[in-house]
């Protein structure tokens, strides 16, 4: 293709399924805090004034699970159950059991905690190499909740959606078709007033304005109201917002989630390294963008397959880049998790806006290939 419109969504921080993804990283990161060799795989769900965590965890860290629920959910901003949650008056369940013996025997000896494919994407459209439409549309929506929390828009409430179409000439971003903004709020604020704020201090403020023309569609919370949102809107799922998490559908996806799973588990840590990857070749001039795929068995250290794909854009044929990577990286999951240090309590940092092109994260680091 050669001109076309691509489209990719983002949620706040606020939005029921990143509610529950930030509760279990949370859980995640605090049993990592304690020892680092945790074993934790935490699903939560999110329903009206309801919380219910279950799942495994192997660690020695004392955990105080409910207390982890109520300080994130307070953080978020949630603090009426009419209208979304209440930290202080929700229901939280929790049924933890161990992980199973059955699988910790491959974990145990440095093999995959299951099998699975996995892939890793980058592209040279943006700085952080990134497809743009994601990328647009994680600006907007973390600018949401920055506006909300400063206070310089205090009707808004933890919920929303942003969604953003890129039009594409010659596989290169032209300029953004469409804007699509679905923003929690107070009953009390007219639609007019949100629309005009939401319009000059969000979309103009992130978005630059050499994309943005007189062609351009804006809209604005399209039903008219949105005051009821979070857990009592709908409900919420750790693991549901995988697109969101990695690169909004312009590349492929393996199907596991990453939230409230550690390292161990291949499906968030290869592909962390894929994208490291993925990155790095093209930051090194090898491919204007490149995806790569890998594939894993339950218990057996190293991958099975290795697929390069660079879409006709790289000097190198695919061959020689997946000799490269298997000279240069060791993708059996404990070599991934010592390169990337992933023992570190550092989940919380990727739950929202993207687990991809975020700066300070050990995938993200350029290196020389």
């Amino acid at each position: 293709m050669k001109n076309y419109f691509f489209t990719s969504e983002s949620v706040t921080e606020g939005h029921p399924d990143k509610l529950c993804d930030y509760i279990s990283d949370s859980i995640l990161d605090e049993c990592l805090k304690q020892d680092e060799n945790s074993r934790v795989a935490v699903e939560t769900f999110a329903c009206a004034n309801n919380i219910t965590i279950a799942g495994q965890i192997t660690t020695h860290a004392k955990l105080d699970i409910e207390k982890i629920a109520r300080e994130r959910i307070k953080e978020i901003g949630f603090d009426n159950e009419n209208t979304d949650i209440d930290y202080r008056t929700c229901n939280v369940n929790i049924f933890i059991t161990k992980q199973s013996p059955d699988i910790a025997m491959g974990v145990d000896i440095g093999g995959a905690g299951d099998q699975g494919l996995m892939f890793g994407y980058a592209s040279d459209e943006t700085e952080e190499y990134m497809p743009y439409a994601i990328w647009a549309a994680h600006k907007l929506a973390k600018r949401l909740t920055e506006v909300r929390k400063s206070g310089e828009l205090p009707y808004l409430r933890p919920d929303g959606k942003t969604q953003v179409t890129v039009e594409y000439e010659d596989e290169k971003p032209k300029r953004i078709e469409t804007v699509l903004i679905s923003t929690q709020h107070l009953d009390s604020i007219s639609m007019d007033e949100l629309k005009k704020d939401i319009t000059e201090k969000v979309i103009k403020a992130v978005l630059p304005s050499n994309m943005i023309d007189d062609n351009t569609n804006i809209y604005i919370n399209p039903t008219g109201r949105f005051v009821i949102g979070g857990p009592l809107g709908d409900t919420g799922l750790t693991g549901r917002k995988i697109i969101v998490d990695t690169y909004g559908g312009y590349a492929r996806h393996g199907g596991g989630a990453f939230s409230g799973k550690d390292a161990s588990k291949v499906d968030r840590s290869a592909a962390y390294m894929l994208r490291h990857i993925a990155k790095n070749i093209v930051a090194n001039g090898y491919a204007k963008k490149c995806e790569i795929q890998v594939s894993y068995a339950i218990g057996m250290k190293d991958p099975i397959s290795i697929c390069v794909n660079t879409f006709g854009t790289g000097n190198k044929s695919e061959e020689e880049l997946v000799k490269l990577i298997k000279e240069k990286f060791d993708l059996t999951p404990n070599g991934i998790i010592e390169y990337l240090g992933l023992k570190q309590p550092i989940y919380t940092k990727t739950t929202n806006y993207g687990h991809m092109g975020k700066h300070d994260l050990p995938w993200e680091k350029i290196i020389e290939m």
